[in-house]
């Protein structure tokens, strides 16, 4: 039968079966924790609310999506309760028209559904999805942009708000193809693209790598504003040749200003833009360090999200993106609505940028994650063995976690904790461990290798609480547990940055 144990527990590792007990009884000792009779997973009491879990790191370029917490085990150790929540997933996330983002990260361990909307179609095999909030904005642009068609077509009457809606939905569809750039520029590159959605300020593309050089980062970020371009550029050619006071002549312009104004406002550069993506391919480029370019372009983002918050009020107020009369013309709600409208606005830049910069520096801790050094020690047991002689084993061999071999010595099943802290102690002299294990798929088989983004990968690709642990050589190292991964980073972004 092939050994289990291993040198140099870490102290990551430690959990129900990983914390000493002097005064142990049979079946327990080094490697559990026991109270009140009753076996229980270990939890980590110092989470980071703020802070988001390794197997949840899609960057949210813009605003975080919080999921409901979930309560980790509650832990008993000498009488005391400590418990943890899980700190809600974070996606790479490029929104438009108001805050296109190339930002990039990955996916949970545990992959929220598609829900969160409709699902519209999958073009080059991404789906797309139109958001609730989308429905809102779309009856939102239908009320105003009908009442400046009754100004400029006034023959239309109650009409003029088909027209109008018509003119949403072709603006979002516009908007799709911005973010259809985006997917096809990251899937050239060989960039997953988990899916696009149309929701309330635009549309979201959730690319799930990072680019691996600036170039393919500036390009990556650049395709979405070029197609807005070319867009305004179609529509501008249709306006020409039709009438220019006439349904078709006054869609034709609505759409070419939409789409100028998305090109021009996601070139701006600062992150989470399109244009904040692009300067830090740039200053990645120049210096050779990703980190750099983020810093600054995150820095330049916050300088644009002010500069919004105080100076869109005023634009609009002066009349400089309109005519004199108009601004002379405006009411106190329109003040209200013009700064209401900068500040989210400027929520939206400040949040990504700040966002972005964060996950870079998470980033940035990832090689930190060792499956070797967070691995636990196992001890192997046969299927028939009872849980009371196999808890005595890992207590006399120093191991935090069981693993089940077949009459060869390969391993086919890891004992779950959580089954263990279920199982009152008299019960478990007839309790086999076959009966509280996983079954092992090779999805669930880790190298002793991995670290960082690869570790993280492979945990993704096949959620689960404990993996099987291997050498190069395919000799059984021991279990990770992913909430010693979590645990570790944790703790690793907890410390103060350089």
């Amino acid at each position: 039968m092939k050994s289990l144990a291993r040198e140099g527990d870490s102290e990551e590792g430690a959990t129900a079966l990983g914390a000493a007990s002097a005064s142990a009884a049979p079946g327990t000792g080094p490697g559990l924790v026991v109270m009140d009779k009753t076996l229980r997973p270990a939890t980590d009491s110092a989470r980071i609310p703020s802070t988001p879990s390794p197997l949840a790191l899609h960057d949210r370029s813009i605003t975080p999506r919080h999921h409901a917490p979930r309560p980790a085990p509650t832990v008993h150790l000498n009488h005391t309760e400590s418990t943890a929540g899980r700190t809600p997933p974070v996606s790479t996330e490029r929104r438009t028209p108001v805050a296109d983002t190339d930002e990039t990260g990955e996916r949970a361990a545990k992959r929220p559904g598609p829900g969160g909307g409709i699902l519209m179609g999958r073009p080059f095999g991404v789906p797309v999805y139109v958001s609730p909030s989308w429905f809102l904005v779309a009856a939102l642009i239908t009320w105003v942009f009908g009442d400046q068609l009754d100004r400029v077509l006034p023959d239309l009457g109650p009409a003029r708000y088909l027209v109008s809606l018509f003119f949403a939905v072709a603006f979002y569809a516009s908007v799709l193809v911005h973010e259809l750039a985006h997917t096809v520029a990251a899937l050239r590159f060989k960039l997953p693209v988990r899916r696009i959605q149309l929701q309330f300020f635009g549309g979201v593309s959730e690319i799930e790598k990072e680019s691996e050089t600036p170039g393919r980062e500036f390009v990556l970020a650049f395709v979405g504003p070029l197609l807005s371009l070319l867009l305004a550029g179609a529509f501008y050619v249709g306006m020409e040749l039709v009438d220019p006071a006439s349904v078709p002549g006054v869609l034709l312009a609505g759409l070419m200003i939409s789409n100028l104004l998305v090109a021009a406002f996601n070139l701006l550069p600062g992150l989470p833009l399109d244009g904040g993506r692009m300067l830090r391919a740039v200053i990645w480029g120049i210096t050779g360090k990703p980190m750099t370019g983020t810093v600054a372009a995150a820095w330049v983002g916050r300088a644009l999200a002010v500069a919004v918050l105080l100076g869109l009020p005023m634009i609009t107020h002066t009349g400089v993106l309109g005519s004199g009369t108009g601004a002379i013309e405006s009411t106190g709600m329109n003040t209200v609505m013009d700064a209401l409208l900068a500040a989210i606005l400027a929520a939206i830049i400040w949040t990504g940028a700040g966002n972005s910069l964060r996950m870079a520096r998470l980033r940035e801790h990832l090689p930190e994650l060792r499956a070797r050094t967070l691995t636990r020690r196992a001890v192997p047991v046969e299927h028939t063995t009872p849980l009371s002689e196999a808890l005595r084993r890992a207590v006399a061999a120093g191991a935090r976690a069981i693993v089940i071999v077949d009459g060869h010595g390969d391993p086919v099943s890891i004992v779950r904790e959580t089954a263990i802290a279920s199982v009152p102690e008299h019960r478990r002299p007839w309790v086999d461990v076959s009966t509280l294990a996983q079954e092992l798929t090779d999805g669930m088989k880790v190298s002793a290798e991995l670290s960082g983004e690869e570790l993280l990968d492979h945990l993704r690709a096949t959620p689960a609480t404990e993996y099987l642990v291997l050498e190069p050589g395919g000799e059984i190292y021991g279990v990770l547990s992913t909430l010693d991964v979590e645990r570790a980073f944790v703790k690793a972004m907890a410390r103060p940055q350089s």
